[in-house]
């Protein structure tokens, strides 16, 4: 498929934006793994390992090392055994991930995306877009929601 270029880009070699990308594939499993054990506690009262795993389509052993590693780092308590629960911090990435991935959804929305691809892009362009982005994407939105 062939768009209208509208920028030169040579400019995208910038090394800052390298930088940024490669700090947003960084945090990009904790955000997606404490969105959703928010969104199980919501759901269920409780997040489980098991429950994680079937979502993930994952097993039970990389679910686990990486609970490890988010308890480790503060967002996640857990013991053995029990349900996982978020930290204050783990609550406020699931919220900022999620309301995040709810402005790229109805974007792509807004844009003709049927809601299944939406869905599915959002889950990977959330990670990477900026806060500037996002106010311009929120911007569209408010216009397109008045027509």
């Amino acid at each position: 498929m062939e768009c209208k270029k509208t920028h030169d880009t040579r400019l995208a070699a910038h090394p800052a934006r390298y930088k940024r990308v490669r700090a947003a594939h960084q945090t990009e499993l904790a955000e997606d793994y404490v969105k959703l054990i928010a969104e199980l506690i919501a759901e269920k009262g409780e997040a489980r390992l098991v429950d994680l795993a079937e979502r993930l389509g994952v097993t039970k052993a990389t679910v686990n090392n990486t609970i490890l590693r988010l308890k480790r780092d503060g967002f996640v308590t857990s013991e053995r055994y029990r349900a996982i629960f978020l930290t204050d911090k783990g609550r406020k990435v699931a919220a900022a991930s999620r309301a995040r991935h709810t402005i790229v959804h109805d974007l792509l929305i807004s844009l003709g995306v049927d809601a299944e691809t939406a869905a599915a892009d959002a889950e990977g362009i959330e990670h990477h877009v900026s806060k500037t982005t996002l106010k311009a994407f929120c911007a569209h939105l408010v216009k397109y929601a008045r027509k």
